[in-house]
């Protein structure tokens, strides 16, 4: 019963860590977007990283679709973990 218990307390700790977790695709480096972005490697976090650069800051999550490499499912496959903060620049 006692174990039962720590586990589902650890449990249920990880899941609010893992829940606060973020990445603000206007600020954060191409490293952090590779790590934290699933089906996003080194490559395709420098092209969002360019985009930005180029194009300004995202206005809406979605608008990480217009990035060459990146498709509405990754959008969707990460959407719980991807902020916009401020898109002024």
């Amino acid at each position: 019963m006692f174990k039962k218990a720590i586990f589902c307390l650890l449990f249920l700790f990880s899941s609010l860590v893992l829940a606060a977790d973020s990445i603000d695709i206007n600020t954060a480096s191409a490293d952090e977007l590779a790590l934290a972005i699933k089906g996003v490697g080194p490559a395709k976090a420098a092209a969002i990283v360019a985009h930005r650069e180029k194009h300004g800051p995202f206005a809406s999550i979605d608008d990480l679709a217009l990035v060459q490499g990146i498709g509405e499912k990754t959008v969707q496959m990460n959407r719980e973990t991807l902020t916009i903060g401020s898109a002024t620049p």
